[in-house]
């Protein structure tokens, strides 16, 4: 049975992700930061489903305490843990952005030096990063949180080059407006006005997120497809 290891996977996009992996056979290793209710209830969830599944509390943005992840060495790792940030720029105060940078971009660099020396020596392994649309397009009010999700792309399309000889597949997931909790924040009003402007005329589900990482964890499925950074946005304008 092979090992995914999904940061962040207690709600939302992580959670779905991590469901969808656990229906095609893998043993799945939960993850919250400082959730621990919530984590433990998607366990319990999870095991009264018969999946396969573990739950780790550990802060991926640490990298000691990474490290608790990977007990059981990962043939899969979903780089999804994030946060946003809305607001100027001009307002944020250091601490604040390096939060931002912390947990969305230096995880991803976390967990991925954690898991290579294993997937090395098996050679094989894959590495699926949850970036975004702004990652690509920019976001005012959310600067930092665009920076780093260009950071993952070109992060992604580096590894992709350099662990590639060793069959070692890296990519990255770019999300549109997705239905999740991180998009409360918006008025229904707001929210309205944000499907105006996605061709599709509404926000994109986590499980539709969760099934194009599962193909791209499929070595049958997606074995020659690496160094890609792949839009799930509803073709927004």
């Amino acid at each position: 049975m092979k090992t995914a290891v999904v940061t962040g996977s207690s709600r939302g996009i992580g959670k779905a992700i991590a469901e969808e992996l656990c229906k095609k056979g893998y043993f799945v290793v939960l993850n919250a930061a400082k959730s621990e209710e919530e984590l433990a209830e998607t366990h319990r969830e999870f095991k009264e489903k018969g999946y396969s599944c573990a739950a780790v509390l550990a802060d991926v943005s640490d990298y000691e305490a990474a490290k608790k992840l990977f007990y059981f060495n990962a043939d899969v790792l979903v780089n999804n843990a994030g946060v946003s940030h809305i607001g100027l720029f001009m307002d944020m105060q250091p601490d604040e952005w390096k939060r931002v940078v912390d947990i969305n971009l230096n995880s991803v660099m976390n967990c991925t030096h954690i898991v290579l020396p294993y997937m090395l020596r098996q050679h094989s392994g894959v590495i699926i990063n949850i970036s975004s649309m702004w990652g690509e397009k920019g976001a005012s009010c959310e600067a930092v949180y665009s920076a780093t999700k260009g950071g993952i792309n070109a992060f992604t399309k580096a590894m992709a080059k350099e662990m590639g000889p060793s069959g070692i597949r890296v990519n990255a997931i770019s999300c549109g407006v997705i239905d999740t909790k991180m998009n409360d924040c918006f008025s229904p009003e707001e929210k309205a006005m944000l499907c105006d402007e996605i061709s599709l005329m509404r926000f994109g589900k986590p499980s539709e997120v969760a099934k194009l990482a599962a193909f791209l964890a499929d070595e049958n499925e997606s074995g020659y497809i690496s160094g890609q950074v792949i839009s799930i946005d509803g073709a927004i304008v």
